[in-house]
């Protein structure tokens, strides 16, 4: 029966490597320094040659020996083997019948898995040898601990061992086999030491003095042994092993064992206590200690068992039950659970209503409000109304609206043109909104799995595809909307909404902004009391100067009585309402062609100006009033002005006596010279000719602060109607119909069998577990009857 624990306990070491169980079996770990003779004492033990030897580290992997005792078999049996010896590994199915061939396996496996290096690995090696010749028992040899690195071992092999060698003997059902050389001071030995750390007491230790005839003459290690030095409950044991020389002249180790036993017999000091020293009194004594510690354990042994039972069985159910997946009767009710839990937490994970919400990120539904409120709402506050429009952009609109005609105010098509380019930078954000959106939802589609689902990688991988179509299918209609939206905003523009400024309170805002200084006149103030037709012309008494009159000098055609009436009924763009301007008095307009008036100081209330003194002036001294008309003809080196435009040149003369003065103008004058210098400013003018004069700049930023009212309008707009739109379109018509489009699909009998294959690795995990837990049982069943039979 003892036997039979031993064997028990190989078996369950052997299913628990091979399925990665958690069960600590009782078992005895061989603890030494390098040289110590631990090889030497497990080759003995086993009675033949087949652990690696050489220089420094030779055992780089725990090697799990499992001796068992066979009986001789008869040879006038018909059945009998030709070999009575045999080993066998673990990760190898073959039988070695020559112990060579062993030493060489264990060096190839260990180079395998540790490298040709001096590394070590905590994967260990399981041989069992099969002999007539050894007690069942069960040993681990673990590498030899070393102090310092040699040749090319890692730079802490001292550490890496130590924790392999505590791994080990740190639990409670290893008894430690601690392996010291005699000619060495017990005080250092290291196998020692590092047994106490883990066995104060001794309990669970035995002391192996080897090398008892290498000590000096004279001494012995009599003390040691009978416990007198270092008490150890299990005691030491002292063997004589073979020595280098020995190995070397391939001495054979049954007569080793023979001169070990006269050596105890006839050394004077040993001679009382041989028959407790020796190498098959140690494999005795070790198959006693096993057996003893073995049944000791039992008990808790049990307890473990059912405990890992429990977990195993719960490991088991969490893979679900096989036979289910493969009813055909029962698939359809379980695919069109899935695909409800699917829908389920899809749905959850945009409402953030889910159980399993993240608390470490943004997830679902709040990363779209995020893209909404922070990435969107960001995008669109960052553009700027007018920052891609200069002033050259501005004025060549504003040219280019009026055509071959004049132009008395702003005119309300260059306005137009230039707010809808405006407006159309609001479409990028718009449409990139959109497809972040969508891509947050195809990632939250791809994160709803549950357990269950795992198992079913075809099924699941089916279910995001057909989501993920749904979601391709609605992100065209929801970009075009999208699109669409931002082109109702450049079909009509808008200018009565009531957040739109007015074109009286632009030009207030540009009234009551002065200008930088200009070379050609200070900047005039515009009064909005007379765009909104509340203020008198008799008010208005600032006049311009002859250079201001010079520098704005106008066509030498006089502003003609029908000209004046359109000017009393003309509105400006923003539909700011001009009053008429009053006829003024031949008296007073003589007066100032003969002598100039002193401007009144700046800043008092007769220094108003209009849109129509602007022009105009008080009292007929405007640019465009008959005297600044007739001093500009007097004028040379300036600007020839149409109404409303000025076209730059070096000459205005030719100008005037080339284009103005008609046919006869010509007559007599050089036609080539004129029709160049006519080229010439032409050419200056497309170009975008010199800085702006005073009335471009008052127009330029009448448009900007417009287009920036009316943009910031449309923006506030677009910024409320995008989420809406893509939460209707694309978010909310996808939660409502997922559900719907999975089962039309994906339920079809046909399908039922492919889409429930299970994941191959799942497969061979379930049998693994399967596996583990019969083996639990078995070995639960088999300690509780041996635990009988021991009572």
């Amino acid at each position: 029966m003892d036997a039979d624990l031993i064997k028990l306990v190989n078996k369950l070491q052997d299913t628990f490597a091979n399925l990665g169980g958690e069960l600590d079996m009782p078992q005895l770990a061989v603890v030494g320094s390098q040289s110590a003779g631990k090889s030497s004492v497990l080759e003995t033990i086993v009675g033949r040659d087949f652990l690696p030897r050489g220089q420094g580290i030779v055992t780089r992997r725990p090697l799990i020996l499992q001796l068992i005792h066979t009986p001789v078999p008869d040879p006038s049996s018909s059945n009998s083997q030709s070999y009575t010896e045999w080993g066998q590994f673990l990760h190898i199915d073959k039988r070695f019948t020559e112990f060579d061939e062993i030493r060489k396996e264990i060096e190839q496996e260990t180079f395998r898995v540790a490298g040709q290096n001096k590394g070590i690995s905590k994967l260990p090696i399981h041989l069992r040898i099969y002999s007539p010749n050894v007690l069942d028992l069960t040993l681990v040899d673990l590498p030899g601990l070393t102090k310092i690195p040699v040749g090319d071992q890692p730079s802490d092999i001292e550490r890496q061992i130590r924790g392999l060698v505590l791994d080990y003997i740190s639990k409670s059902n290893c008894v430690i086999l601690a392996v010291s050389a005699a000619n060495v001071d017990l005080a250092n030995s290291e196998s020692l030491k590092l047994a106490r750390s883990v066995d104060p007491q001794g309990r669970r230790t035995i002391g192996v003095l080897t090398k008892l005839d290498l000590m000096d003459a004279g001494t012995h290690a009599l003390d040691i042994l009978t416990g007198r030095v270092y008490p150890l409950k299990l005691g030491f044991i002292g063997v004589v092993n073979r020595s280098q020389q020995d190995i070397n002249s391939n001495k054979s180790l049954d007569d080793a064992l023979d001169h070990e036993a006269e050596f105890f017999k006839s050394h004077a000091a040993y001679r009382n206590i041989a028959h407790k020293n020796g190498t098959k009194y140690l494999a005795k004594t070790l198959n006693q200690v096993l057996m003893n510690h073995i049944r000791d354990k039992l008990p808790d042994m049990k307890a473990k068992l059912n405990t890992l039972m429990g977990q195993a069985q719960q490991e088991l159910n969490s893979f679900g039950d096989a036979a289910i997946y493969g009813d055909s009767n029962q698939q359809g009710g379980l695919i069109l659970r899935l695909m409800t839990q699917f829908a389920r937490d899809f749905v959850s994970s945009i409402e953030g209503t889910n159980a399993d919400v993240s608390t470490k990120e943004l997830s679902g539904g709040a990363r779209i409000y995020y893209i909404f409120n922070d990435v969107f709402g960001h995008a669109l506050l960052s553009l700027d109304a007018t920052h891609n429009l200069d002033n050259q952009d501005i004025r060549t609109a504003i040219r280019n609206s009026t055509g071959p005609r004049p132009s008395l105010f702003v005119p309300e098509i260059a306005f137009d043109l230039l707010v809808k380019p405006q407006i159309k930078l609001l479409e990028a954000p718009s449409l990139r909104c959109v497809e972040l959106v969508y891509e947050e939802l195809v990632k939250i589609c791809h994160n709803c799995t549950s357990a269950e689902l795992q198992r079913f990688p075809r099924l699941h991988a089916q279910l995001v595809e057909v989501v993920s179509e749904l979601l391709r299918e609605r992100l065209g209609p929801t970009t075009e909307y999208a699109q669409s939206l931002i082109d109702i905003q450049t079909a009509y523009i808008n200018t009565n909404h009531p957040a739109f400024i007015s074109g009286s309170a632009a030009a207030t805002s540009q009234a009551s902004t002065p200008a930088p200084p200009r070379q050609i006149a200070p900047p005039r103030p515009i009064s909005a009391e007379l765009i909104n037709g509340s203020s008198d012309l008799s008010d208005d008494i600032a006049e311009s100067s002859d250079d201001t009159a010079s520098a704005r000098s106008v066509n030498n055609r006089s502003v003609s009585g029908s000209q004046h009436e359109r000017a009393r009924t003309t509105t400006s763009v923003p539909s700011a309402a001009v009053p008429a301007r009053r006829p003024t008095s031949p008296k007073a307009h003589h007066h100032h062609h003969h002598k100039q008036e002193p401007q009144p100081p700046a800043g008092s209330s007769v220094a108003k100006e209009t849109f129509l003194t602007y022009f105009f002036g008080q009292n007929g001294t405007g640019p465009l009033s008959g005297a600044s008309i007739e001093r500009a003809s007097n004028t040379t080196d300036t600007s020839i002005s149409a109404v409303g435009r000025e076209v730059p040149g070096n000459s205005d003369l030719a100008l005037r006596s080339g284009l103005m003065a008609g046919p006869r103008g010509i007559e007599g004058s050089n036609a080539a010279f004129d029709m160049k210098s006519l080229g010439k400013h032409i050419e200056a003018a497309s170009d975008g000719g010199p800085q702006l004069t005073m009335r471009e700049e008052m127009e330029t930023n009448l448009i900007r602060s417009l287009i920036a009212s009316y943009f910031n309008i449309v923006r506030q707009t677009i910024q409320d109607l995008i989420p809406k739109a893509i939460m209707h379109l694309l978010v909310n018509f996808t939660s409502q119909h997922v559900q719907n489009r999975l089962v039309a699909s994906l339920y079809k009998p046909t399908l039922f069998g492919e889409l429930l294959n299970e994941d191959e690795a799942l497969v061979a995990e379930r049998a693994r577990v399967k596996a583990l837990l019969d083996a639990y049982k078995d070995a639960f069943k088999t300690l509780s009857e041996v635990t009988l039979k021991s009572t």
